[in-house]
């Protein structure tokens, strides 16, 4: 098949090398040249995906089989017309279009779905936003409706810190959608990120549960399998199930949850493509890591299973500098580290912040996970970017 690829960061690089493996032809594309992606596929494309007449001029050009969005900036409604011309959008124009904005798939899940989601309100001018406050109560957390990588959100502790808030989240927002979701702040114990895999004429399948670390709505490391009790784990996969069957098509998902002991599971957010805190399954962790399950629901492959055959953690190596020429010092550190992989992106610019590559370290089931998490984080934190 011939796919395009809208979107060539780290997750599609090795989303690009699984269906390379598989014999597939790829056009990756993004808004500047020589990203990661690009790097390993057939062709490449440069061009912002948030020009629709751009979008589709690619389209024409390329006529590729099947359409398979990496990022969040694209104009998605697009995506409907290239469907209607019997190209397939993956999973489904319907999913790409409703994940891209927090209100549409909250929407769905909580007033259509009936799933358990934390109290919210939306708000397009800053009065509606104080307003959201008052009815929500400190503390809160507000996002734009239309980011990603966390860009735009934070948690709002006093009345003092609204203006601040807001103009970070108007600054943080992407596309053409001046709004933002006001949700009330659970204090749930952990958090968690199912992968979730959608196939055609088959059966939904569920990775063993991620948990994860967040700065700022942004993935800092994972682990899995995180420990759940059954009941919680059920409920997570009764939800999963629920939203991405209402949203249709075929690949893998990326879907979290808050979990509280008190409270029980709340959906939090939804991706229909893989997942950054997946990364952890670059550790060997299933018999298939989410790429190349996503890649085989793409094409329509059977997946018989997913076992769990280790444990694992990942942590990401940041940027701490700008640059336009990244170097890297502490590879050998890592490397020289057993049961451990390093993955360097290929970005060609670092920014502060920026996330440059990925430790993963694996060891068996019965290991201590806080020992592996701690090893991870400490062999990460000896690159550094130059």
């Amino acid at each position: 098949m011939k796919i395009l690829l809208l979107g060539s960061g780290e997750l599609g690089k090795e989303f690009v090398i699984a269906c390379k493996r598989l014999g597939q032809y790829v056009v990756a594309c993004d808004k500047y040249d020589n990203a990661p992606a690009m790097q390993v596929a057939d062709e490449r494309r440069v061009f912002s995906m948030l020009d629709g007449d751009a979008l589709m001029q690619v389209v024409n050009e390329v006529k590729p089989d099947v359409i398979v969005p990496e990022i969040e900036a694209i104009r998605t409604e697009k995506l409907y017309e290239c469907e209607r011309n019997g190209i397939r959008v993956v999973p489904s124009a319907k999913a790409v279009n409703y994940t891209m904005n927090r209100k549409a798939i909250r929407e769905l899940a909580h007033t259509e779905l009936g799933l358990k989601t934390a109290n919210y309100r939306y708000a397009k001018t800053f009065e509606e936003f104080r307003q959201a406050a008052d009815e929500i109560g400190y503390p809160f957390i507000v996002k734009p409706l239309m980011s990603s990588s966390g860009h735009g959100q934070s948690k709002v502790d006093t009345p003092d810190e609204l203006l601040t808030a807001w103009n970070c989240a108007a600054e943080g927002a992407r596309g053409d959608i001046a709004e933002v979701i006001v949700e009330q702040f659970i204090p749930f114990d952990y958090e968690i990120t199912l992968l979730t895999v959608t196939q055609k004429d088959a059966p939904t399948l569920f990775c063993a549960p991620i948990g994860h670390v967040q700065k700022g709505g942004d993935y800092r490391e994972s682990f899995q399998p995180r420990a759940m009790k059954p009941e919680h784990l059920k409920a997570a996969q009764e939800m999963a199930a629920k939203v991405t069957a209402a949203l249709t098509g075929q690949g893998i998902w990326g879907v979290e949850f808050f979990v509280s002991e008190k409270e029980g599971v709340i959906f939090s957010e939804l991706s229909p493509r893989p997942h950054d805190t997946g990364m952890v399954t670059l550790a060997g962790t299933q018999n298939l890591n989410k790429f190349e399950l996503h890649a085989r629901a793409v094409l329509h492959l059977p997946i018989p299973e997913i076992t769990q055959e280790r444990q694992g953690a990942s942590a990401v190596i940041l940027s701490g500098v700008e640059t336009h020429n990244p170097q890297y010092t502490g590879m050998a550190d890592v490397t020289a580290a057993q049961r451990t992989y390093l993955r360097i992106f290929g970005k060609p610019e670092a920014h502060v912040g920026r996330r440059m590559g990925v430790v993963v370290c694996w060891d068996t089931l019965d290991t201590d996970q806080e020992q592996l998490r701690d090893k991870c984080k400490g062999l990460a934190a000896k690159v550094s970017v130059k």
